[in-house]
Order: C-alpha cells, then sequence, then structure tokens
C-alpha cells in the first residue's frame, strides 16, 4: 500500500482509537490499487474521496482527514 494512504488510514484509525488493520476494506470506497498507480506517477494532482465518515484529500504535498459532515 502506498505510504500516503497508510498515513491517512493511520490518522483516521486515530480518531476512531483502533488499530488501522480493523478498519473496513479501502477498496469499499476507492480503488487503493489505481490510486496508488496515480500517487506514483509524480502526476501534480489532487485526489478527494470519502472513506467511511471521513473525507481524505491527498495532494502533492498534503495528506487532510476531516469529518464528512463538516
Amino acid at each position: 500500500m502506498h505510504p500516503t494512504l497508510v498515513t491517512a488510514l493511520a490518522r483516521i484509525a486515530a480518531h476512531e482509537g483502533c488499530d488501522r488493520t480493523t478498519l473496513p476494506p479501502l477498496y469499499d470506497s476507492i480503488d487503493p490499487e489505481a490510486l496508488a498507480a496515480l500517487l506514483e506517477s509524480n502526476a501534480d494532482v489532487t485526489v478527494r474521496f470519502e472513506y467511511e465518515d471521513y473525507r481524505v484529500v491527498i495532494g502533492p504535498d498534503e495528506v487532510t482527514v476531516t469529518d464528512a459532515d463538516r
């Protein structure tokens, strides 16, 4: 798994008070392999998606996780 995705999931797990490995599968929200390929392409892109009750934003220099209700 791409390190940026690991970071995003770790932040969600910390907020939930659980281990990252106990979170629901990421592929229920987004194709993690396609996302990893995009992140590894060195393209200057920002990706936004919702996972569980969180909004995740991954950009060239950022990983942001916020409540989806905000």
